[in-house]
């Protein structure tokens, strides 16, 4: 039986880490192919967003090069430079004559409430990311943009818990391979889809493991707001099957699934949830079947993400 590495089970895709375990925070970048084509679907509305028109159909750069997903609210954006200026010294980019441009789109997630506010994912660490970069069993956790990524915070961060990055993948009965990074910031509450069981959120008091359910608390109107938009899922998928630009914002769209199967609630006012989808590869699948694989991939690696996190700034994880 062939061990799931997560999204590098792709062929062709890199992904490299860096990681401040004391401050709390880092990033995560996803290396492509030379002929990768990228797709985006951007469901919150408190998102942070760099370069995500070039993954539209219409844009003139045909290629995506890089996804970059960052800590640091929109400070993070900084990495995705670091990115660029290391691709571009590879000669990795769109050819404009006297030198090549490199198509890096990233989005970033709110970690400043845990950890040190004051350092954020920069140029440097973008650098450092893509040096880091291989095809290996992507490690999970607090690792990367997970950093300091929490869930549940509907009644604020003493009551919620630790959250980091997770990835899986999916292998379709053709052979296509459909897999799914993210890093899971939620202001909701994380939960099996099969049984609807509340396996990480928010906790009735900060001694205890007891859910409140925050839709539940939502929907009765016992609290009305006022956990400010600091939270942001970030995905990325990724398949060896051939789609187009048109086809893999499809894929991107039917992804999103994953998140609305696996977070709750989830895509709201305070959330700045992305999810972003590459396909590299000749194999032939449709886009249906691309997509409903990518959502399961997507609801399985937001599991792993909670389950794999560490208590750390001292907000419980899973993990111990």
């Amino acid at each position: 039986m062939k061990l799931m590495k997560g999204l590098t089970d792709v062929p062709g895709i890199l992904v490299g880490h860096v990681t401040d375990s004391e401050a709390l925070t880092g990033c995560t970048v996803v290396l492509c192919g030379s002929n990768a084509v990228g797709g985006v679907d951007v469901r919150g509305s408190a998102t942070g967003t760099v370069e995500v028109e070039a993954l539209h159909p219409g844009h003139v750069a045909p290629h995506v090069h890089a996804v970059v997903l960052a800590g640091g609210s929109a400070f993070g954006l900084e990495a995705s430079s670091g990115v660029r200026n290391a691709l571009e010294k590879r000669g990795v980019g769109f050819d404009v004559g006297m030198t090549h441009v490199p198509i890096v789109p990233g989005a970033i997630l709110f970690d400043l409430g845990i950890g040190k506010a004051g350092v954020r994912p920069n140029r440097e660490m973008g650098e450092r990311a893509v040096a880091a970069a291989n095809d290996g069993p992507v490690p999970e956790g607090n690792v990367g943009a997970g950093t300091g990524a929490t869930v549940g915070k509907i009644l604020g961060m003493k009551h919620a818990m630790k959250s980091g990055v997770g990835s899986a993948s999916v292998t379709l009965g053709t052979g296509v391979v459909v897999s799914a990074l993210v890093a899971v910031n939620a202001v909701g509450d994380v939960i099996e889809p099969g049984t609807g069981k509340i396996i990480a959120g928010a906790r009735k008091a900060p001694d205890s493991m007891e859910f409140v359910n925050s839709a539940a608390l939502m929907r009765h109107g016992e609290h009305q707001g006022g956990f400010g938009r600091r939270n942001t899922t970030l995905a990325i998928v990724a398949t060896n099957a051939a789609l187009d630009r048109v086809q893999i914002n499809k894929v991107a769209e039917l992804a999103s699934a994953g998140m609305v199967r696996t977070i709750s609630p989830v895509n709201t006012m305070s959330d700045g949830d992305v999810t972003f989808a590459v396909a590299q590869g000749a194999e032939r699948a449709s886009v249906d079947a691309v997509g409903v694989a990518a959502a399961d991939a997507l609801s399985m690696a937001i599991l792993r993400a909670v389950r794999a996190a560490k208590t750390a700034g001292g907000v419980p994880g899973l993990a111990g």
